[in-house]
């Protein structure tokens, strides 16, 4: 240890070796924390991003089959003699017809739930998400003839 001259007080120490790789394991430990917590928010809002994103899609589809009037609208829901059903919907029709953004693998299926007056109808939403696995969003709802 030097000898305090002229130009060093004993109050002039430094830090030693060990506090100052004490502090560096510190630091990192709390910045690699922090870089987790970034990431995962980065993933809970791309999930919560595709969320918003389907229901948008499922109330688009939904209103245009309120618009289409209650006069056979469970023949137009369901599939007649083999042909699809008229909204249900894959990545490039929902593109093409509706000039909507996809999702990855996103297909759009619609269902009638309860016949009758009223008539209840399903919009299903599906889409693949980053690690490709499987989601889906569905909204229901009551038309009813006055």
């Amino acid at each position: 240890m030097p000898q305090p001259g002229p130009l060093m007080s004993s109050s002039d120490r430094g830090f030693t070796l060990p506090e100052l790789l004490l502090a560096a394991v510190i630091l990192a430990v709390a910045l690699s924390g922090l870089l987790m917590l970034f990431i995962n928010c980065i993933f809970l809002n791309e999930s919560s991003r595709n969320l918003t994103t389907a229901a948008t899609h499922a109330e688009y589809i939904m209103e245009e089959i309120r618009g289409n009037g209650f006069a056979g609208l469970e023949d137009k829901i369901t599939a007649n003699n083999g042909t699809p059903a008229g909204w249900d919907l894959n990545s490039a029709e929902i593109q093409s017809q509706y000039n909507l953004a996809p999702l990855s693998g996103e297909t759009i299926t619609t269902a009638v739930t309860q016949s009758g007056n009223p008539v209840g109808v399903s919009v299903k939403v599906n889409w693949s998400d980053r690690t490709h696995r499987e989601r889906s969003a569905e909204l229901r709802t009551l038309i009813t003839d006055y």
